[in-house]
């Protein structure tokens, strides 16, 4: 086929793309869905966050030889990563957070999904910490550090670099599962997509581009995950 009717079969099919109904609803959502693609970052790095300092504790709980420490810990990651993320929204939002305060969408979702990924950071967390060789705290011990400053400053720096690449992929799992709290009204991503579709019922157009934004963000925390991971390697 010459260059010219392959080019006019192009152009042709461009312009039948571009004057159909789904793609003017997407271009003219586009920034709406990139408002909510925005949101639903800081719901991720948030919660994340909560989840890093909440790990943490249930992590030095799971190897802690106080049995009350460890049967809490032990209770926290098995309620949480036994049951499901959605399961846990609806109990904290309308269960449990109505009986402390005020509850609101945001908050509640941000404390769902915090609390959700603490118990998953928490068992990273706690292999990372046992994967260092056990000569490291004697070797900080015989320095003159107590078992907390050997913990922090020696066994968890490097701990950290072992559990990079989980913990990567836990910040991923869970950007992609806060999709589940558009179900409480949350307006991120998931739920402008879906306040979209029900006013123009363009489900292949609205669901595909949220889809692309999706993998756009999820790819691009993995290359930077890949990058700090190379980077700390040659440190």
């Amino acid at each position: 086929m010459p260059l010219s009717e392959n080019l006019t079969f192009i152009v042709g099919i461009l312009d039948a793309i571009t004057s159909s109904a789904g793609y003017r609803v997407t271009a003219n959502n586009f920034g709406y869905f990139l408002g909510g693609a925005g949101y639903t970052l800081f719901i991720t790095a948030t919660s994340v966050a909560m989840g890093m300092v909440l790990g943490l504790f249930a992590a030095f709980g799971r190897m802690s030889k106080n049995k009350i420490l460890f049967g809490l810990s032990t209770a926290y990651v098995d309620f949480f990563r036994g049951t499901p993320l959605f399961v846990q929204i609806f109990l904290l939002y309308f269960g449990i957070l109505p009986l402390i305060y005020d509850n609101d969408p945001l908050s509640s979702a941000i404390i769902a999904l915090g609390v959700n990924s603490g118990a998953y950071i928490a068992e990273i967390l706690r292999a990372g910490i046992q994967a260092i060789d056990k000569g490291q705290m004697e070797a900080a011990r015989s320095l003159g550090m107590n078992e907390r400053q050997a913990m922090v400053l020696v066994i968890l720096p490097q701990a950290f670099k072992v559990v990079i690449p989980p913990l990567i992929n836990e910040f991923i799992t869970l950007l992609k599962d806060s999709s589940l709290v558009s179900a409480i009204t949350v307006a991120e991503l998931m739920h402008r997509g879906d306040l979209v579709f029900a006013n123009t019922y363009q489900a292949t157009w609205v669901f595909g581009t949220i889809s692309i934004i999706y993998l756009v963000m999820t790819k691009t925390i993995s290359m930077l995950g890949d990058y700090a991971e190379r980077r700390l390697a040659t440190e």
